[in-house]
């Protein structure tokens, strides 16, 4: 018995969403668990992160189908009110039998993107591609161009596999319906079996003459450039989707998707935490006792900072809004920077005499914390 799902519920979308409102989810949850940032995860966590991302492409390609959607709202199933499986509408099994059963097997192990048995359709692949890009390249944004080999569809016989488009004939076992109909006695009683026309793969055409560009195949590997636009704030291990770049599907399914996935290299002095940026700045004990201006590295260019007299080392200072920009948003996580006092060495005799002379001349009250913790070592 195939286990069934609740579409709506997998992307997080009610069932009024709009088109765009599940266009969106779907970017928000395949970026979310995707299988190749589980890759350093324990086994049941990438088991259980591609298990969910299987959910999720079908879902969408349900979803984002009006028929399929339609179906799916009325019957409890995308293929109708003879889909299969208990999660009817009214509970019942359409029972498509084992035929049912593989087909949604199958289903969970390709994406969940095979196509309508009763048309034949078949959807594109997807191609997922790695892109690696500079940090601030990620911070203000970049357009990259991605070379790909993907599967198009012929433009010599308009996919059809068939000379010039139109050598084929009906196909005289389905009468050009691209399916078969039979019946089977079974423990509820006689029950109506659809499946793809095995003679015309679903295509309800038999060709009678191959195109020579394709040989029957109706796709031919091309090469492309794809102009992507890489958005401000984007971090490592994020996706871009960009939807129909993939494969062609075949007999009127929908094209894949081109998956960008995006490395970013590591910058040498700042480091990243969601949109917020950290680093250390050293300064000199002169500077931290006495307070003063000093400069500061931001992602906008050098700024200038005022340094409070008797800063510790370890203080950590703020820049709001001077982080990165939010993906897609117009606000900005914020910048923090670290002080650290830096201890002079290689020092003369006359300046270590200087540094001696200096101490003795402290009180303890300008010392509170040495002085507490000379006085805990009394006791």
């Amino acid at each position: 018995m195939a286990e069934k799902y609740d579409y709506y519920e997998i992307l997080g979308v009610s069932k009024n969403a709009t088109d765009d409102e599940i266009k969106s989810a779907y970017r928000r949850m395949a970026k979310k668990y995707h299988p190749d940032l589980y890759t350093t995860r324990p086994e049941d966590e990438r088991r259980q992160a591609e298990e969910q991302f299987k959910k999720i492409n079908h879902a969408y390609d349900v979803l984002s189908d009006k028929q399929k959607r339609a179906a799916y709202d009325q019957y409890g199933d995308e293929n109708g009110p003879m889909g299969g499986g208990f999660g009817g509408a009214d509970g019942a099994q359409g029972f498509s039998g084992f035929d049912d059963f593989f087909g949604d097997f199958f289903s969970a192990f390709t994406g969940g993107r095979r196509g309508t048995r009763a048309s034949g359709r078949i959807n594109g692949d997807d191609i997922t591609v790695n892109i690696t890009i500079d940090f601030m390249e990620a911070v203000r944004g970049v357009q990259k161009d991605i070379n790909i080999t993907r599967q198009e569809s012929c433009a010599d016989c308009r996919g059809t596999g068939a000379k010039g488009g139109s050598a084929y004939k009906t196909c005289t076992r389905c009468g050009g319906s691209g399916h078969i109909t039979t019946r089977q006695n079974t423990i509820f009683g006689q029950q109506v079996i659809q499946s793809i026309c095995p003679d015309c793969r679903g295509t309800g055409k038999i060709i009678t003459e191959t195109c020579r560009s394709c040989g029957g195949k109706g796709a031919v590997r091309q090469s492309r450039v794809i102009h992507a636009n890489i958005p401000a704030g984007i971090d490592n291990g994020q996706m871009i989707t960009f939807y129909n770049e993939g494969n062609c599907g075949k007999n009127g399914g929908s094209n894949g998707n081109l998956i960008l996935i995006v490395n970013v290299r590591p910058h040498p002095l700042f480091k990243r935490k969601g949109y917020d940026v950290y680093f250390d700045v050293p300064i000199s004990f002169s500077t931290a006792a006495l307070g003063g201006e000093i400069e500061v590295p931001t992602l906008d260019g050098v700024t200038k900072y005022k340094v409070a007299e008797g800063t510790a080392t370890g203080t950590v200072c703020r820049l709001s809004g001077k982080g990165i920009k939010r993906v897609y948003g117009s606000t900005k996580g914020d910048l923090y920077f670290t002080l650290q006092v830096q201890t002079p060495s290689g020092l003369s005799k006359q300046q270590k005499e200087m540094l001696k002379n200096f101490e003795d001349s402290l009180s303890p009250s300008q010392c509170a914390k040495q002085k507490k913790f000379s006085e805990f070592l009394k006791k």
